[in-house]
């Protein structure tokens, strides 16, 4: 048994509503089915998306980000994102594939609200489409083609009580284990962990796009 489960919990919808009450008339309306000029504007400005799938595997949650605007506004009810550079893993893509529908969480620098889309992606391999999603002549494999369900913006209540923004709340890098610390133990054997810190920004430099 897991250790979440050994805890008191809530059982059901009823039971959920009682403890939390219903929702004010502001967050209802601020949930809609098409991009609206202003919803645009925050996508556009965003760096930086926080992408969830679901699959035959499970969940999954990945980071994704570009300069401001790598997010395209296709239409009202269409966003395009290039698929950039990454480790091949594939857990997000797979996901699709089997399970189209996608959440996208998009965060701006020094903004507190947040902006979130639902709704079903495909990957796109038009050649046209993802040349035209080339960054520094590196054309992405597949282009991330959403059609928007709901759309909708959060209150920065969760980026004022985390701080994220503030520079007096940045950890420096060196309290927190490198990769190559977290490989080292993770693997054994002869991974030699400061090698390949002292490697990565190079690699990273090469790799990125």
């Amino acid at each position: 048994m897991s250790a979440a489960a050994s805890f008191e919990h809530v059982a059901s919808i009823e039971e959920l509503e009682s403890l939390y009450g219903t929702p004010s008339q502001g967050a209802l309306v601020k949930e809609i089915d098409y991009v609206s000029d202003h919803y645009r504007q925050f996508i556009e400005a965003a760096p930086f998306v926080v992408m969830a799938t679901s699959g035959l595997e499970g969940l999954d949650c990945s980071p994704r980000g570009d300069p401001p605007g790598f997010v395209r506004v296709h239409d009202r009810r269409t966003v395009m994102m290039p698929d950039r550079r990454g480790n091949n893993r594939l857990d997000s893509l797979r996901n699709l594939v089997r399970d189209p529908r996608i959440s996208l969480l998009f965060l701006i620098p020094g903004v507190g609200e947040t902006l979130r889309i639902n709704g079903t992606a495909v990957l796109a391999t038009d050649r046209a489409l993802r040349e035209s999603f080339a960054h520094r002549d590196a054309v992405p494999a597949t282009v991330i083609v959403t059609t928007v369900e709901r759309i909708y913006y959060q209150c920065p209540k969760a980026l004022v009580r985390s701080r994220l923004w503030s520079d007096d709340a940045r950890i420096p890098r060196d309290r927190l284990p490198t990769s190559g610390q977290i490989q080292r133990a993770l693997v054994g054997g002869d991974f030699d962990g400061e090698a390949y810190d002292r490697a990565y920004p190079a690699r990273l430099a090469q790799t990125l796009y």
